[in-house]
């Protein structure tokens, strides 16, 4: 395991050593046992350029189930980790475009999972980016690891049928418009980036926190006080279920309230509003 990040900003958080700083990362990087990984929305980033040793996850096709609208089973996470010369005792660093919607993901995953030691690079793709710091266009051809089968513990995750009869704070991570049912109703045909959504508006009782509430627009985590007025809203000791469209934005708070605010227990529905949405006879608010 690595030694924790000392930035001191990182200090105030409730776990700071789930993150790491640019420029402890850019100290590190080849270190044995430290795997840096990229997980974007797009996946032709990488390709133009990433940080260098980092190797690539595509949330869609190796995160995802191909066939049922999973995550992963235990053999195929264990399997896509053995491929990326991951080893459970490495500690991963994420990082990816969108401020890290599906970098934090992807951390969400891997929690499930219980690996040991897994971090967020504060800024995700933009920030290292902007600060013009190394990249590198080699793509690297890890050795098969060992990683082990483990057990999947599902307790920070919500399915449908617990929600609706959940007396958990409801938070919709997503804009304000795609919320009220404005964004999508506009398009007059229902498409959104992630695909088709039958009806607009949000789950009834939940309240507005957008995701980008957390983060500065360089896509870096802002200061404890800041959040803890941003999310003043919420208690940390009362359970909180968060959901988006697909759930990248829903996982991106769900590390903002666990890790940095130091909630009890904060669970990701990652069927969201595309599930949601598009069920029979689901009771919609606009």
């Amino acid at each position: 395991m690595a030694e924790f990040d000392p930035n001191p900003p990182f200090q105030e958080y409730a776990h700071p050593e789930r993150l790491v700083s640019a420029p402890w990362l850019s100290a590190r990087l080849g270190v044995n046992g430290l795997r840096v990984v990229e997980v974007d929305e797009d996946s032709l980033l990488y390709d133009i350029g990433h940080i260098p040793t980092a190797i690539r996850i595509n949330f869609q096709t190796e995160l995802l189930d191909s066939t049922t609208r999973d995550i992963i089973n235990e053999e195929a996470f264990a399997e896509l980790l053995r491929s990326k010369g991951i080893e459970r005792d490495d500690t991963v660093i994420l990082y990816g475009d969108k401020s890290n919607w599906w970098a934090a993901f992807a951390l969400w995953v891997f929690e499930l999972y219980g690996h040991p030691d897994v971090r967020l690079l504060d800024g995700g793709r933009d920030a290292w980016m902007s600060e013009e710091r190394d990249t590198s266009f080699m793509v690297p051809e890890p050795t098969t690891s060992s990683y082990p089968e483990v057990t999947r513990d599902d307790s920070a995750r919500v399915f449908v049928d617990e929600l609706r009869s959940s007396e958990a704070t409801l938070v919709d991570t997503r804009s304000p418009e795609e919320f009220c049912g404005e964004a999508t109703r506009e398009s007059g045909n229902g498409e959104s980036p992630y695909g088709t959504t039958m009806t607009y508006g949000h789950i009834p009782g939940a309240a507005n926190l957008e995701w980008d509430r957390a983060i500065y627009p360089n896509g870096c985590f802002r200061a404890l006080s800041e959040l803890k007025v941003n999310y003043g809203e919420l208690e940390p000791a009362t359970e909180t279920i968060l959901y988006s469209h697909v759930g990248a934005q829903a996982a991106h708070t769900w590390f903002v309230l666990k890790y940095l605010l130091g909630f009890d227990n904060p669970r990701v529905y990652d069927g969201s509003w595309a599930e949601w949405g598009n069920m029979v006879r689901m009771p919609v608010e606009r």
